[in-house]
């Protein structure tokens, strides 16, 4: 597959990008390049390499959910700039 000028001007209407003549020959030359390394990618043999989503092995650590106490409300509210009926008071947003 190769990318002809007609295809980068189809790509910069939508895009809604207005480009030179000289900037539709540079990125048809550039998107060729690009097409033409993932063709290359696609001779490498990796029949028995498994599918990863890093190159390196990453895992999550996890702690384990302990129960314990909260705080009480009293307790969030001192944190609080403004409070209200026990609730946090926030500017209003709507009229």
């Amino acid at each position: 597959m190769s990318i002809t000028v007609k295809d980068v001007q189809h790509v910069a209407k939508l895009a809604r990008l207005q480009l030179s003549p000289e900037e539709e020959a540079t990125f048809t030359e550039q998107m060729n390049a690009i097409l033409q390394y993932a063709e290359k990618l696609n001779e490498l043999d990796t029949e028995n390499v498994k599918p990863t989503t890093h190159v390196l092995q990453v895992s999550n650590v996890m702690r384990d959910d302990v129960i314990k106490e909260s705080l009480s409300q009293d307790e969030v509210l001192l944190n609080a700039p403004d409070h209200e009926e026990g609730h946090f008071k926030v500017p209003a947003v709507l009229e």
